[in-house]
């Protein structure tokens, strides 16, 4: 248990910030599950739009401090590259 009421309230923001991040994390996972779904299914217009909603999801999420910009432009580049290997497939 803390003891001053310093301590209290950092573990009371702690508290605050896990919780926005767990929720921030939650959100590009969800985008990321819909996207997979589009590719197994080989539908490519609802593949795209799904990208394009991870894109925008990671790009504001990185600009937090909940996850590093490099790896949502690690995660966004392999993300493109199974969006491109479907129309690839889809197109042969």
């Amino acid at each position: 248990m803390p003891n001053t009421l310093a301590r209290k309230k950092q573990i009371r923001q702690d508290d605050k910030r896990r919780a926005r991040n767990r929720w921030r994390k939650r959100i590009i996972k969800e985008n990321v599950d819909t996207f997979m779904a589009a590719v197994q299914s080989e539908d490519v217009p609802a593949a795209q739009a799904a990208f394009k909603e991870c894109q925008k999801q990671y790009d504001r999420i990185a600009t937090t401090s909940t996850i590093h910009r490099n790896k949502a432009a690690r995660s966004k580049s392999r993300l493109s590259r199974r969006l491109r290997d479907l129309q690839q497939k889809v197109a042969n």
